[in-house]
């Protein structure tokens, strides 16, 4: 699965970097180990930070918004409404993102791909809109191609952007009422799991409601079963979300770059999936904050080979799962950085007791 592009494809880590941080890791004044996976967390950094003893990495937060057509078939407890005044809420800086990306001390932008309104949109939200939401996936495209091609390069231009002004870590948040129904699509179309095991009760639908959006997903994706397969980019322009392509656009662009992305939830997860589809190399780059209440996001984070940081049984989206780990990933580097070595401190490591043992 490709799509044509400019040639460029996902960097690669520097092996040499994260060798001489394990190095280290093993003449810092601990037991080898004893700091778990913040130490592998460390090391990860190094590689792709192309530093042994990488400094902390400025993180810029984009929330990106979208309606969806299918949200006419009740796959939501929220009306398609709830989306446009979320961005405004987000502009007021009154929802759960803005409280954690302050308390973070990181850059927030909130960029609508694609929303459902007849008003303009609120001061200081970047408007990227290519239509107004998807069609209704279960019985048509959600968009074309060219749309797909056109969100995705939204998120890369929001990528390229806060790399520019320094950034070093990057997170992709949305909004967008029946987004889940779209999320299950790729990810049941991308891993070959069933419905059953994917599609969850997003923002808390009762039982006739998961029923409904279960069968939904079962009919959208016999509609694009076919020979040859479909591409990524046809899977995602049948199947996704506008918000959706530019999370996509925006994980590749950052791969092309050589900067890491935190991974959020369920939705974030199928625009890996997506991206991975068409680079197989964006993996390296990603890693999982959280791992969502929904049941999907166990099968998506299987696919692409993460182990999430955190289990809050968290179901918000918005990029709120991902904000919360980027203390986790600031505490790794710092013990990475600034603990004393055991030469440094003038203590006695574990080699030097057993030479000395009779």
């Amino acid at each position: 699965m490709s799509v044509p592009r400019d040639g460029a494809s996902a960097a690669i880590p520097d092996a040499h970097a994260e060798i001489a941080a394990r190095e280290r890791q093993r003449q810092l004044t601990k037991p080898p180990g004893s700091l778990g996976r913040l130490e592998d967390l460390a090391c990860w950094f190094a590689a792709r930070l192309r530093d042994p003893i990488p400094g902390i990495p400025a993180a810029e937060v984009f929330v990106f918004a979208a309606d969806h057509g299918v949200a006419a078939r009740s796959v939501s407890a929220f009306p398609q409404a709830v989306t446009a005044q979320m961005v405004e809420n987000f502009a007021r800086g009154g929802a759960a993102i803005n409280v954690l990306t302050s308390f973070a001390d990181c850059r927030l932008e909130v960029v609508d791909v694609g929303t459902v309104r007849n008003d303009a949109l609120p001061r200081g939200v970047r408007d990227e809109r290519i239509r107004a939401g998807t069609a209704d996936l279960s019985v048509m495209a959600a968009m074309t191609v060219d749309e797909a091609r056109a969100a995705l390069a939204v998120g890369e231009r929001c990528a390229c952007e806060a790399i520019g002004r320094g950034a070093r870590l990057l997170i992709a948040g949305e909004m967008g009422i029946a987004n889940t129904t779209a999320a299950a699509c790729l990810i049941c179309a991308l891993t070959d799991a069933p419905a059953e095991s994917v599609v969850g009760r997003g923002t808390g639908i009762d039982d006739d409601a998961l029923a409904r959006k279960r069968d939904i997903v079962r009919r959208a994706l016999a509609r694009v079963r076919r020979q040859p397969p479909p591409s990524a980019l046809e899977l995602l322009a049948e199947l996704g979300g506008l918000e959706i392509a530019a999370m996509c656009g925006f994980y590749l662009e950052a791969a092309r770059r050589g900067v890491p992305v935190l991974l959020d939830g369920y939705v974030s997860a199928a625009a890996a999936l997506v991206a991975v589809a068409i680079d197989a190399g964006v993996r390296e780059w990603m890693l999982a904050a959280h791992r969502s209440a929904e049941p999907g996001h166990v099968v998506a984070l299987e696919a692409l080979g993460l182990r999430a940081l955190l289990d809050l049984g968290m179901r918000l989206g918005e990029g709120s799962g991902a904000v919360l780990a980027l203390p986790i990933v600031y505490a790794a580097l710092a013990l990475h950085r600034e603990m004393a070595t055991f030469d440094e401190a003038g203590v006695a490591d574990a080699t030097s007791a057993q030479t000395r043992a009779p």
